[in-house]
């Protein structure tokens, strides 16, 4: 019995152990990430979307409520597998992409644990700045082949487009051709060099 409530004490500890996220400084990966989205589309479908172009930093604290983090979006590099879409998401009927050309999402307050952690911060979109939860949980850390520590994240939360202006819609039989709720879906993967011995 004494053998098997140490077992399970080492298994927890370990599994403790893998659970915490190494502080320090993290350059995102855009290679290996991803921001996505999902909105309703003629009332009984969905659109998928992503961009491709951007760049950010994640800081893990010791506390790891301290901790912050924060992407910069190249907005023109939508892509919803459709050019006159995407070319109507990027005039001024949508983000107006000449004017606002940068979206961004800064962290300002981190709380939870590793798998269930709660990212609090200022969303910027057209313009407009509203505060954003996203329900987050850290996947791990890994050593690459090239000296560089990895870890990884996934986000996800919903936003309202029309708090950020993007108040764009058309009717038909069926109602709204877009919907109002927007599905928000990060994949990060950031790195920094490990330390030299």
């Amino acid at each position: 019995m004494k053998k098997l409530v140490l077992s399970l004490i080492t298994l927890a500890s370990v599994s403790a152990v893998a659970k915490s996220i190494p502080a320090g400084t993290y350059s995102v990966d855009p290679a290996h990430s991803k921001i996505g989205f999902e909105i309703p589309h003629l009332v009984i479908s969905s659109v998928e979307g992503r961009f491709s172009t951007f760049d950010g930093s994640v800081t893990i604290e010791d506390k790891l409520e301290k901790s912050k983090a924060n992407l910069n979006v190249d907005v023109s590099s939508i892509d919803t597998n459709n050019k006159d879409r995407d070319d109507h998401l990027r005039s001024a009927d949508f983000f107006d992409v000449a004017k606002n050309p940068k979206l961004t999402f800064v962290v300002k307050k981190i709380s939870g644990t590793p798998e269930a952690l709660k990212l609090t911060g200022d969303l910027t979109i057209k313009g407009k700045t509203k505060s954003v939860t996203l329900d987050a949980k850290y996947l791990g850390d890994v050593n690459d082949a090239y000296g560089n520590q990895k870890i990884a994240f996934t986000a996800e939360g919903k936003i309202n487009r029309k708090d950020f202006g993007l108040s764009w819609n058309n009717v038909v039989e069926a109602g709204p051709v877009v919907g109002d709720e927007v599905t928000l879906k990060i994949k990060i993967q950031a790195g920094r060099p490990l330390a030299k011995k």
